[in-house]
């Protein structure tokens, strides 16, 4: 009983949008009422109602104090009870069996239409690690995508039907999704033969996810435009958009000892190479962005970057021109979330201060001046890791402030927690907020 009794509390609630339209049916309730009362009145005087019926009807044998009680109460009470009931059996359909309730549905659905408006700028599995927390906290989400992925099947569509890649896309689509479980597991189901050896069948080796979105992309008539409506079949928290429309290639300058720098082309090819990288870059350069990416990155109250893989992730967003000028004219909080574990090939032997210094030597300095770094680190790790951990061994330079949090995965020591990592950014954040001046902190977890 007292379970649903804080259970209809919870309509008054500030931010659901209940109460005004509560006060409006109590006061057309109120109207009809004395409309109804003003009727049997004339019925009486004018003798179509005897004395003892309407004796009966307006209660005369009590007091006048206790009459007008009552009626408040009982009132009340049926208006409520009818509420409460029509808003469960119309609203019901909506929630899923053994799900919270109806109003706690409502009420967290408000609350993250309300929250913060935060872009995270990446790919890969990092991206999806951030979404995957960030959309308990806020649904004004946007979800900047590289589109230089050119690997697998997002690399063989790219090649034969001319598409920007998928994958990534799809990723973040599943990321998003509310009933996430059914649509990764949809998404991410590759073909493949039955007898499990190699065959040249067309759909071998491509995921239904990345088949989906090319399919919309025919079907629209424009990448963008499947985007925005997979979004919309799917009913994702938030938006996910490319950097850039244009058909990039990503290129690496790498750095041999022995014979000087060397090129390669080919996102899938960079990691492969194992050797340092100096730089990376677009083939074309000097491309435009996205304009609804530029336009989430000016009206965002928080902007991330990373995590995820360095030099084929993250910076190949940042390599758009329009991006970083946007990123650099917003007034938005700017983070970079620094991986908690190396990647082979890419940041072999990096610490916090080389993943900032490439960060750096790419974007220009103080792009990101809020480092988020993981401090729940093995004191001594097992000899079977591939990876090492990203540590925080010598301070950053100057216009650098760390932020330091227990963010990795335990079960997956090279990774980030979803909920940890969206906690610990969306916590800070807050703080952030509440010390600025008329800025309104986020909510916390729902």
């Amino acid at each position: 009983m007292s379970r649903k009794v804080g259970s209809a509390q919870k309509w008054l609630y500030p931010g659901l949008g209940v109460k005004r339209w509560l006060a409006l049916l109590l006061i057309g309730i109120a109207f009809l009422s004395l409309g109804i009362a003003y009727l049997l009145h004339d019925l009486y005087i004018s003798g179509w109602i005897s004395r003892s019926t309407w004796q009966m009807l307006t209660l005369t044998f009590l007091p006048g104090w206790a009459r007008s009680l009552g009626g408040v109460l009982v009132g009340l009470s049926l208006a409520a009870i009818a509420i409460y009931r029509f808003n469960h059996a119309l609203l019901g359909a909506f929630v899923p069996p053994g799900s919270v309730s109806v109003v706690d549905t409502l009420y967290r659905h408000r609350l993250r239409q309300r929250g913060a408006k935060v872009v995270a700028i990446g790919g890969g599995n990092g991206l999806n690690t951030l979404l995957r927390g960030l959309k308990h906290y806020t649904d004004n989400i946007t979800a900047i995508v590289t589109v230089a992925d050119d690997g697998g099947s997002s690399g063989r569509l790219r090649r034969e039907l001319g598409v920007l890649p998928p994958g990534d896309f799809r990723n973040c689509i599943t990321a998003l999704a509310d009933d996430e479980a059914l649509i990764t597991q949809l998404f991410q189901y590759r073909f493949s033969s039955r007898s499990g050896e190699i065959d040249d069948s067309a759909l071998n080796g491509h995921s239904f996810g990345n088949l989906f979105i090319t399919a919309m992309t025919g079907v629209t008539g424009s990448f963008e435009k499947a985007l925005i409506e997979s979004g919309r079949v799917l009913a994702i928290r938030g938006q996910i958009v490319p950097s850039t429309l244009e058909d990039v290639t990503l290129c690496a300058e790498l750095v041999d000892d022995t014979s000087g720098n060397w090129v390669v082309s080919g996102e899938s090819a960079i990691p492969k190479a194992r050797r340092p990288i100096g730089r990376v870059y677009l083939e074309p350069d000097n491309v435009p962005a996205y304009p609804p990416a530029v336009r989430a990155i000016l009206e965002a109250d928080l902007i991330v970057a990373g995590p995820g893989s360095l030099f084929t992730s993250v910076l190949p967003n940042l390599l758009v021109e329009d991006i970083v000028n946007a990123i650099r004219a917003s007034t938005a909080l700017k983070v970079y979330i620094c991986n908690v574990a190396t990647q082979a090939g890419e940041t072999d032997e990096f610490e916090v201060a080389d993943h900032v210094a490439a960060l750096e030597r790419h974007t220009g300095p103080g792009l990101f001046p809020y480092v988020l770094v993981n401090d729940n680190l093995v004191n001594n790790p097992p000899s079977g890791w591939n990876f090492q951990q990203v540590v925080l061994r010598k301070p950053l330079e100057a216009g650098y402030r760390v932020i330091t949090a227990d963010v990795v995965d335990e079960q997956r020591p090279w990774r980030h927690h979803p909920e940890k990592l969206a906690r610990a950014l969306m916590n800070w954040y807050g703080k952030q907020s509440r010390e600025s001046v008329g800025t309104e902190s986020i909510p916390h977890e729902l």
